[in-house]
């Protein structure tokens, strides 16, 4: 099963390539790009994640996207929707995530490609609601999901269990969109 593609104005969101995993391993080893994250990832660890990410997709018919541009197919990096695995107070439920390389921060394509997502989500799938969760100090990725209309929750801020304790990352907050808010936006 291939899957579903996505398209934007700009974007093209796909399953991914062999060609993609050189890319997202110099993303994944760019201290600015992990800054909220625990670690750096090695081409090993990256290379891994992008195999989970095509099992999710096997298994779920959804998953993390290869984000690419349209016009030249450059790849940017990442965003999807992904099951949460972990128990926390708001779990079982759809997580929406995105990360790209530097070079294409600032441009409005981790917006643009949510969105994408998020209408996938919630008109194809069927979701009730999608979350989103990063590092309390990750204000980058919290604008990201205001501009999409999501709402944080104070309530379900977590530490992250797959995080080690003392971590700076560790310490998570929680945004929600639920299907009614992304239709009456």
């Amino acid at each position: 099963m291939r899957g579903p593609e996505l398209t934007t104005g700009r974007l093209l969101l796909r399953r991914w390539r062999d060609g993609d995993r050189e890319p997202f391993a110099a993303l994944n080893g760019d201290p600015e790009v992990m800054e909220h994250f625990p670690s750096l990832q090695d081409r090993a660890t990256s290379d891994g994640m992008v195999e989970r990410i095509e099992a999710t997709f096997d298994e779920h018919g959804f998953g993390l996207w290869a984000v690419a541009l349209r016009e030249s197919g450059e790849f940017l990096g990442f965003t999807g929707l992904q099951p949460v695995t972990f128990e926390a107070s708001f779990s079982p439920t759809t997580e929406i995530g995105w990360r790209f390389a530097r070079h294409a921060w600032g441009h409005g394509y981790a917006t643009e490609a949510a969105r994408a997502a998020l209408a996938f989500g919630f008109d194809e799938l069927g979701l009730g609601e999608i979350v989103a969760m990063t590092a309390w100090s990750n204000e980058r990725s919290m604008a990201v999901m205001r501009r999409l209309g999501m709402r944080r929750d104070p309530a379900a801020d977590f530490e992250h269990p797959r995080i080690p304790e003392g971590s700076p990352v560790r310490p998570h907050v929680l945004y929600r969109l639920g299907a009614a808010d992304w239709r009456t936006a």
